[in-house]
């Protein structure tokens, strides 16, 4: 793919551009919308309430916790179950360029740019004119993947800024860039000139570590320490969790993720697997949008795991949460998925909820929502031969090549008021992942607050210490 730039005006946001058409004319459900518009007193009351040994204050601190890197972040949650009706929103991963505006139907059918604009007016816009002027550069939107959110955030930016944005591909491993880095600032050749970049939208997904530095006096959301920290790391992820679940005990809170096993080698996997009884994830910590997740049930599909070629050294194994008869049992007991209500033909499906929050001056506040479903029901029982990703995996990324893409919409769940209803969750349920979903995001926020040293640079010795992977550092752009 070559990268390339363009010029975006004001006035040039067109709605059929970006959202998908299912998300176009769709109708919010009522439960959502007022999901959306609770004030965190009011979910902090409720959550108590049903919690009885949360400590409120505890979470009224939380909830109004001010990030200082992790600003936008989206959580995949899948709704889960023991046989003892022990039901929990299961936090999968936190996402630092989360996509979800065009599948969010609007809140307000008077604010055409929906949440588009509110992630810009609230998050953005103070990070940007914190002490910054238009003197110190142009702003810009940088994308290697779905350019419909991407163009979105360009023509947005562009509106309420009343300036023009650039909008900028850049590829992992194109041949030439459009981006360099000069002084600790990001310059964009724009014209055959070198321009200097003030703030930029970031919606690079394909190791971006690679391509943008760690110290940048370029304002940018999200930084890419964030990627590093759990937004596009999950093997650190699961260390920043349990180091926040260790401070957040006090008040009875908890981030609920499947059990957790890192820094495992290729060689180690399949012990790991058999030491959760033959049903395991393994996962490549530094992918994304579905890729290097590896769903193991039985024999063939372990085998075909590690005949796979994979660039790093490092997996994390987590627990399975399948079907009741075939999920991993942890310390926590044997979680199944919910799924969807069951449909005409009596078919269940596993479905999930991506739940999209942003940093505000009161606190992470949602911003969108979608689910998703398998492509195949769930079944009670897996014969020797069957394929357990088409019935686990929900991601609606295809990918088509190097640096191309596709979405499998056809499984899109909208929170609206045809979908909603198949997905069998309720506001408690919505309260439960939002709740997840903050807990994750600070507990990476924090993690990268960690990463660097007291002089406010990059600490390598001590992320190398939590995420020995020589492959990964390799790349990581200092």
């Amino acid at each position: 793919m070559t990268n390339t730039i363009t010029n975006v005006p004001p006035g040039t946001f067109k709605a059929e551009s970006h959202w998908y058409p299912k998300a176009l004319n769709a109708t919010i459900h009522p439960m959502v919308s007022y999901f959306m518009n609770l004030d965190p007193e009011r979910i902090v009351t409720r959550y108590c309430h049903l919690n009885p040994l949360v400590d409120p204050d505890g979470l009224r601190e939380i909830l109004a916790y001010q990030c200082k890197y992790f600003l936008w972040g989206g959580a995949d949650l899948i709704n889960a179950t023991t046989a003892q009706g022990r039901r929990r929103m299961v936090i999968i991963e936190n996402n630092s360029c989360p996509s979800g505006q065009k599948s969010m139907p609007l809140l307000d059918d008077h604010q055409e740019e929906g949440s588009y604009r509110l992630l810009v007016e609230r998050t953005f816009r103070p990070l940007v004119e914190k002490r910054q002027s238009k003197k110190e550069g142009r702003l810009a939107v940088i994308y290697d993947k779905n350019p419909m959110e991407a163009s979105g955030y360009a023509a947005t930016i562009a509106d309420v800024f009343q300036e023009d944005v650039l909008y900028i591909s850049d590829y992992y491993g194109a041949k030439e860039r459009k981006l360099k880095v000069e002084d600790e600032w990001l310059f964009a050749l724009h014209e055959g000139e070198w321009v200097r970049l003030r703030a930029a939208f970031r919606y690079l997904t394909q190791r971006p570590w690679t391509r943008l530095p760690l110290n940048c006096k370029t304002r940018i959301l999200n930084p890419i320490v964030t990627c590093l920290a759990g937004g596009r790391n999950k093997m650190v992820a699961a260390k920043a969790y349990d180091f926040y679940n260790g401070e957040i005990r006090k008040y009875g809170l908890k981030i609920h993720t499947p059990e957790t096993i890192w820094d495992v080698s290729r060689n180690e996997i399949p012990l790991w697997v058999a030491k959760l009884g033959g049903q395991a994830v393994v996962k490549v910590p530094y992918s994304n949008a579905g890729q290097g997740v590896y769903t193991i049930t039985n024999r063939r599909e372990l085998d075909a795991f590690m005949a796979e070629p994979i660039d790093y050294e490092r997996f994390i194994v987590q627990s399975l949460i399948g079907n009741y008869g075939w999920s991993s049992t942890g310390g926590d007991g044997k979680f199944f998925h919910v799924g969807t209500i069951p449909d005409k033909k009596g078919r269940t499906f596993v479905s999930d909820v991506r739940l999209m929050v942003s940093s505000t001056e009161n606190g992470l506040r949602p911003l969108a929502c979608y689910s998703r479903r398998a492509a195949d029901p769930l079944t009670d029982t897996l014969d020797a031969g069957a394929e357990s990703w088409s019935m686990l995996g929900t991601n609606l990324s295809e990918k088509l090549g190097d640096n191309q893409w596709s979405s499998d919409t056809n499984r899109l769940l909208l929170m609206d008021r045809r979908d909603f209803n198949k997905l069998g969750i309720g506001l408690d349920d919505l309260i439960e992942a939002y709740i997840q979903t903050v807990l994750s995001t600070i507990a990476i926020d924090q993690m990268a607050r960690k990463l660097f040293n007291s002089k406010g640079k990059f600490s390598l010795r001590l992320f190398s210490g939590l995420n020995n992977d020589p492959v990964l550092l390799s790349e990581i752009l200092a």
